[in-house]
C-alpha cells in the first residue's frame, strides 16, 4: 500500500503538517510531533482505524484517497525463482555477516 496523505491534504488546501495536526486536534485526535512527522513524510508504521476515520473526516476524503493499493509489489508463488533468473546478470551485494565485538560466536541460525 502506498500512503498518500500529503497529496490528499494538498488537494484540500492543507500544505503543512502543523495545519493538519491542528485540525486533527480540533476533532479530538491529538498527535505528537514525532508521529505527525511520520504520517506526513512517509509510510506510517501503525495507525489505528479510529485515527484513520478522523483523518478522513478532517480531509473530507475516503480511505481509498489515503491508501493506494500496489498489487505489483506482492510476490506470488513462483515469482521468486523468476526474479533470481532475471538477476543473474545483475551485480549482487555482498552478504553481511554480523560478528560480536567480544569475539564469542553467534548462536546458530
Amino acid at each position: 500500500m502506498k500512503w498518500n496523505l500529503r497529496l490528499t491534504a494538498a488537494n484540500k488546501g492543507i500544505w503543512k503538517a502543523s495545519e493538519l495536526q491542528r485540525s486533527l486536534a480540533e476533532h479530538g485526535l491529538v498527535i505528537s510531533a514525532g508521529k505527525m512527522s511520520g504520517l506526513w513524510s512517509g509510510q506510517p508504521v501503525s495507525l489505528k482505524l479510529e485515527d484513520l476515520d478522523v483523518i478522513c473526516v478532517v480531509l473530507g476524503c475516503e480511505i481509498a484517497d489515503l491508501l493506494i493499493p500496489e498489487p505489483d509489489k506482492v510476490s506470488r508463488p513462483g515469482q521468486q525463482s523468476e526474479a533470481r533468473e532475471a538477476a543473474v546478470g545483475a551485480t549482487v551485494a555482498p552478504v553481511v555477516v554480523p560478528k560480536r565485538r567480544d569475539g564469542r560466536s553467534l548462536p546458530p541460525m
